[in-house]
């Protein structure tokens, strides 16, 4: 996997203006970037073709846009990044047209220019070919950095790719050599951890993974619906009890493909959802009519890290219980803080990914310490469900 696609090793910047996609859609508050992970993730590809003598010139979205909208600039985020740098960022009030076109001619070997909004057009979503080629214009090569944006085939995240020479940045290199490592070309036996509220938004996702996982942990909201659909009494838990025949037909996929799967044996259950509300495990067999299982169980959080215990490889998107409020984030902080320890011992490659996962991660004080954390949703997500991303695929087939 990782030859198969072009990097930065393959080519020589100097001198080049160089088109580089990047996620610049960071959480805003009041003018002020209040993350800056995004940020600091796209540093060493920008730093590393400016410090090579290249152009640097940033396509980025922010938000979505309905048209040119002030509040939607991306001139404070091209500030923040200057901070995150430590080099000055240029900024050009629109990304084609007289006014990109002189900013990117004014510019010396190892500038860095940002380019305002790419969605203050509505010809950059529709992937319009004439947008394409006004951005290709600009440079003369293109360097894909979003991996969070490659799921969706826009002009500045894969209809470049056509028309200019295509490679990844480092960012997009390490998301798709961690992403191969963990489900591509995996060292076996793999185990992933899918939780979350709803089966529906995941019916792709566990479809793919049971081909290609050996055991698969089903937690949150959604393991609710498959203990229903095997005839438990759930209570008042959150449950889509029309999904009942979906999740006995992943079950019996599963078993075709021999890949174990491994529901709760116990949940915590509370008569209310909120901070503190007084809890009690109960065995799956005997939850209450009145009560909802808000997190796995003591028995079920032992039968999870045993089988993170016998994986070398783990992929995890969602959280196993409602880890947003004390006590019921138990299960979800043990068993990450115990995949921790392996992947630190050295026994276990870890990978995850999804807005929910990254919080409940950094919850548990473990994010760090996973071998990669992609901060990317819906392009982790397809990539799970074995979708093929545009603006990986252009990367692959791109001659140049």
């Amino acid at each position: 996997m990782t030859n198969s696609f072009r990097t930065l090793d393959d080519v020589n910047v100097s001198g080049k203006r160089v088109l580089v996609r990047v996620d610049l859609n960071v959480p805003m508050d009041n003018g002020r970037v209040t993350d800056a992970t995004r940020l600091e993730r796209i540093a060493p590809t920008i730093t590393e073709i400016s410090g090579k003598g290249g152009r640097v010139i940033l396509l980025a979205h922010f938000g979505r846009p309905k048209g040119v909208d002030p509040k939607q600039s991306l001139k404070p985020v091209a500030a923040a990044l200057a901070d995150v740098i430590k080099k000055p960022v240029a900024f050009a009030d629109d990304c084609v047209g007289d006014i990109a076109t002189n900013a990117v001619a004014a510019m010396k070997d190892g500038d860095i220019l940002c380019l305002e909004n790419t969605r203050f057009h509505t010809r950059e979503e529709k992937n319009d070919p004439t947008f394409v080629a006004q951005l290709a214009a600009l440079g003369d090569i293109w360097v894909n950095d979003a991996f969070s944006a490659a799921h969706r085939a826009h002009a500045s995240t894969e209809g470049l790719g056509h028309v200019l020479p295509a490679f990844a940045g480092r960012t997009m290199q390490a998301e798709l050599v961690a992403l191969g490592k963990a489900l591509d070309a995996p060292t076996r036996p793999v185990i992933a951890i899918v939780g979350g509220a709803k089966v529906s938004s995941k019916i792709d996702l566990l479809e793919n993974l049971v081909t290609k996982v050996d055991a698969l942990v089903i937690g949150g909201g959604m393991a609710n619906t498959f203990l229903h659909a095997q005839g438990f009494g759930i209570g008042k838990s959150l449950c889509e009890k029309d999904l009942a025949a979906t999740a006995l037909r992943i079950m019996e996929k599963a078993e075709t493909a021999n890949c174990a799967i491994i529901l709760p044996v116990d949940g915590v259950v509370a008569t209310k959802f909120e901070a503190n509300a007084p809890s009690h495990a109960y065995g799956i067999e005997a939850i209450p009519d009145d009560g909802m299982i808000l997190d796995v169980g003591p028995r079920s959080i032992d039968r999870i890290n045993a089988a993170i215990d016998d994986a070398a490889t783990l992929v995890w998107n969602g959280p196993v219980g409602a880890f947003e409020i004390a006590p019921f984030d138990k299960g979800t902080v043990s068993s990450a803080r115990h995949a921790a320890a392996r992947t630190k011992a050295g026994k276990l490659v870890s990978v995850a990914g999804g807005g929910d996962t990254v919080a409940a991660l950094n919850h548990a004080g473990v994010a760090e310490d996973f071998s990669y954390i992609s901060t990317a949703g819906g392009a982790f997500l397809e990539w799970i469900e074995g979708k093929p991303l545009p603006g990986v695929e252009v990367l692959r087939v791109a001659k140049g």
